[in-house]
């Protein structure tokens, strides 16, 4: 699943295209019609957690107006996310790409039809929506000026390559390919620094209250209203840096435990963007892993809230004891 850093990723590989205007599209979304596009310029890009969002206008000179848009409050559900990536876990679709055809990217040319009627046609009453929000869910990505190909053969032997849900063709020449994105139009984006890990705004304070909560700090670390863009990877690596385990109650936990948790998530998510922009893979701990750098046995169970999304958790108990609750507490006290 695609967390902050990649996402923030997503969002330097788009920026290039802001300023320019979309001459042709194709993909297979059926919530969102392809040719909707045709014609609008893309004026903005914002990222926020998991989420980039993308402010399309039909007119060139609309988006020197400032982010003229109806308020919105903050999402409901943004808890529920994790849920609606799982719906996501069938992977890409196996659909192929034809480099020689243009049908099978189901591709739009300019027709007499402008780009403010698509708009009205596509969007929200009133069109004042003219952010394209993308959520990334288990399998999300974007990809500029080349299609993703196959990797493996599926399961009756065919090497078919994925089928991109919405391809923007922009008139400097590049082109975006969306792929397995959840997408949908919103008035503004939902854009909260001070919960977002790799903001300059982030909120030690509020994350720090977050997790001191009477549950296990491996269900708050995945609370998009307090970390913003923390996934199950960094999730896992925090915790084992820090040395805790992922079910011990954070209300039972010491400040400066808490603090260092922190510090591993902010430190363990620049770490990992940072790699991003220099091209090499962000190593892990214990993620996916059989044995911790210690050389130790680990341990993979699915963790959730009840009635919730569960999430694979690694974790070395050797290096992350489960203390008991009198022990936590003398710890606190100490």
């Amino acid at each position: 699943m695609p967390e902050g850093p990649s996402v923030r990723k997503f969002h330097h590989l788009v920026s290039p295209f802001v300023g320019q205007q979309v001459v042709k599209t194709g993909g297979s979304s059926q919530k969102l019609n392809p040719a909707s596009f045709q014609s609008l310029w893309l004026q903005d890009t914002q990222v926020h957690g998991k989420k980039l969002f993308l402010r399309f206008d039909p007119d060139e000179e609309l988006g020197s107006l400032g982010n003229i848009s109806l308020p919105e409050s903050v999402e409901e559900g943004e808890r529920k996310e994790e849920a609606q990536d799982q719906k996501q876990a069938s992977g890409p679709s196996s659909q192929k790409i034809s480099q020689q055809s243009s049908q099978s990217l189901e591709l739009v040319a300019p027709s007499g039809e402008s780009g403010v009627e698509h708009l009205r046609g596509d969007m929200p009453a009133g069109g004042a929506e003219r952010w394209l929000q993308v959520s990334f869910g288990l399998f999300g990505s974007i990809w500029v000026n080349e299609f993703s190909r196959a990797k493996k053969a599926n399961k009756r032997g065919d090497w078919r390559d994925p089928t991109p849900r919405l391809v923007l063709y922009f008139g400097g020449g590049g082109f975006l390919a969306f792929y397995n994105c959840q997408m949908s139009w919103s008035s503004s984006p939902v854009v909260r620094p001070t919960s977002d890990i790799l903001s300059e705004k982030f909120d030690r304070g509020q994350a720090l209250e977050a997790l001191g909560q009477e549950q296990p700090v491996c269900y708050t670390l995945l609370d998009q209203r307090y970390f913003s863009g923390l996934g199950n990877i960094i999730k896992n690596e925090a915790l084992y840096r820090a040395g805790i385990h992922p079910l011990s109650l954070g209300s039972l936990l010491s400040p400066q435990r808490l603090e260092a948790l922190v510090d591993h998530v902010v430190q363990f998510s620049a770490d990992w963007l940072q790699g991003k922009f220099q091209g090499r893979q962000q190593h892990t701990h214990i993620y996916q892993k059989e044995q911790c750098p210690e050389g130790h046995q680990l341990r993979r169970e699915a963790f959730g809230p009840p009635g919730g999304f569960q999430r694979l958790t690694w974790w070395c108990p050797q290096c992350q004891p489960r203390l008991p609750p009198d022990e936590q507490a003398q710890v606190r006290l100490s």
